[in-house]
């Protein structure tokens, strides 16, 4: 079962690393919910716990000061995992106010996740809102195991259609270029029939000049010298 587990989760590495440009060191952005089962299911350390779902590839987790935030405000009994919170390294995000954990990170991911973060909690409705925006690889635990979910049928169709789109793209490119090669080649003809049309002009020519008669090209011969004027002889 194990086994199985991590193909699945190979798999899905791939697909988001092939499909939505995700690269290592992959970052996880994490929210209360999931740094609270961390400590609670004693998943330590987490930056190896998470990197070994991910094909053993290294990571970098963050957070947000909104769920630092909501941490602290939980009282006591998120102590630890506000602690840990602290560790990780706090994403930017844009709002001046604090909000919710879940609406901050929501802002941070946005329509198209521009970032490439993996997003790992607990919370279901935030699963459920990422599994309709392309891109956005989620994270969760499950006891004392962390799992990535495989992508979405939406996510799928995501891609599927934007290839299909691309490759439709690509096929009116390539008749756009064969439209543009048959006009050059109708043009390279017209000017080489032009071309041989004058060179066959200048050989008429030619021809009709050495067909001149003799006497005319004497005469022209004749025209064309140099006249002097014969002086007379002087009277004494």
């Amino acid at each position: 079962m194990r086994v199985k587990r991590q193909k699945c989760h190979r798999k899905s590495v791939r697909f988001y690393t092939s499909c939505f440009g995700l690269r290592q060191p992959f970052k996880v952005l994490c929210d209360g919910t999931f740094v609270h089962h961390l400590i609670t299911n004693t998943i330590k350390p987490a930056d190896t716990a998470i990197s070994n779902i991910l094909s053993a590839a290294p990571v970098k987790l963050f957070t947000t000061r909104c769920v630092l935030a909501e941490l602290k405000r939980l009282g006591t009994s998120y102590f630890q995992a506000l602690e840990a919170a602290h560790q990780l390294f706090t994403a930017s995000c844009d709002h001046e106010k604090n909000k919710s954990a879940d609406a901050c990170i929501k802002d941070v991911i946005g329509q198209n996740n521009p970032e490439h973060f993996f997003v790992a909690t607990q919370d279901t409705d935030l699963r459920k809102k990422f599994q309709e925006i392309p891109g956005v690889p989620i994270i969760f635990g499950l006891r004392n195991s962390l799992f990535l979910e495989s992508p979405s049928a939406f996510q799928r169709q995501f891609v599927k259609t934007s290839e299909e789109a691309r490759l439709h793209m690509t096929a009116l490119d390539r008749k756009m270029l064969q439209k543009r090669s048959r006009n050059r080649s109708v043009d390279e003809e017209a000017n080489n029939s032009s071309g041989e049309n004058e060179d066959f002009v200048d050989q008429k020519i030619g021809i009709q000049d050495e067909r001149k008669t003799p006497t005319a090209r004497k005469a022209t011969s004749m025209k064309d010298r140099v006249q002097f004027k014969r002086k007379k002889a002087k009277v004494i």
